[in-house]
C-alpha cells in the first residue's frame, strides 16, 4: 500500500461539472474545502471528510435551476470514483467498518465492506419525503445509491431511532465517514483482505 492514497476525479456534463481530490482516512492531516451550490450537502460533505478524518475538496456547479438531483448524485458519483482509485487494489486495510452514531434523538447504524462488491440497504424512513430547508430528503438514498456504486463498496444504513430529519441525515453521515475511517485504517495483519485472495 502506498504510504499517501490519494486520487482526483473530475466529470463535466451538460448537467454538472464536478472536482474531487480526496486523500484517504489515515494517510494525513484532515482538511477540507468544500464547494457546492446545494448548501446542506456541502454541510454533510463537511461533515464527512471532519468525522473521516480525510483530505476532501469538492469543486461542484450544476443545474439547480431545474432541481439539486443530478448535482446531489453526480458528487455522489465522482466521490465514489475517487475513493475507489484511492484505495487502489485494497491491500493492508481492514475492509470492513462499523458505527452506531447518535445525535439528540437520532440513532443511525452504519455497516460497510470495502470488499469491491456495490450494494445498498437505505433504511432511513423518518427523512421520505421532508425537506431540510430547500433541500429534498430523497436525494439523500440517491447520493448513497452513486457513492456505494463507484466505491465498490457494500453500504447498509439504518435508523434505529428519531424523527427529526436534519438530525437522521447527518447521523447517517458521520456514521459513514466514522465506518470508513475504520475500513480505510491499515491492518499489517493483512494483505490482501479475503479469503479469495482477490478482492471483488
Amino acid at each position: 500500500m502506498n504510504p499517501v492514497r490519494t486520487a482526483r476525479v473530475e466529470r463535466v456534463t451538460r448537467e454538472t461539472q464536478i472536482t474531487v481530490d480526496l486523500t484517504l482516512p489515515c494517510d494525513a492531516p484532515a482538511r477540507h474545502h468544500i464547494d457546492t451550490p446545494v448548501p446542506f450537502l456541502s454541510h454533510m460533505l463537511e461533515a464527512l471528510a471532519r468525522h473521516g478524518a480525510m483530505q476532501l475538496e469538492v469543486r461542484a456547479r450544476g443545474d439547480t435551476h431545474i432541481d439539486d438531483h443530478h448535482t446531489v448524485e453526480d458528487v455522489g458519483l465522482v466521490l465514489g470514483s475517487a475513493f475507489d482509485r484511492a484505495l487502489g487494489p485494497r491491500l493492508g486495510i481492514f475492509r470492513y467498518g462499523h458505527f452506531s452514531l447518535c445525535m439528540d434523538e437520532a440513532l443511525v447504524d452504519v455497516a460497510l465492506d470495502l470488499g469491491g462488491r456495490p450494494y445498498l440497504v437505505y433504511d432511513l424512513p423518518g427523512v421520505a419525503g421532508k425537506r431540510i430547508g430547500a433541500f429534498d430528503c430523497d436525494l439523500v438514498r440517491e447520493f448513497y445509491q452513486a457513492f456505494a456504486v463507484q466505491a465498490r463498496l457494500n453500504l447498509h444504513i439504518h435508523q434505529r431511532e428519531g424523527g427529526n430529519a436534519h438530525h437522521l441525515v447527518e447521523a447517517s453521515f458521520k456514521g459513514l465517514a466514522r465506518a470508513l475511517r475504520q475500513a480505510c485504517a491499515p491492518d499489517p495483519h493483512v494483505g490482501v483482505p479475503s479469503t479469495k485472495g482477490t478482492i471483488g
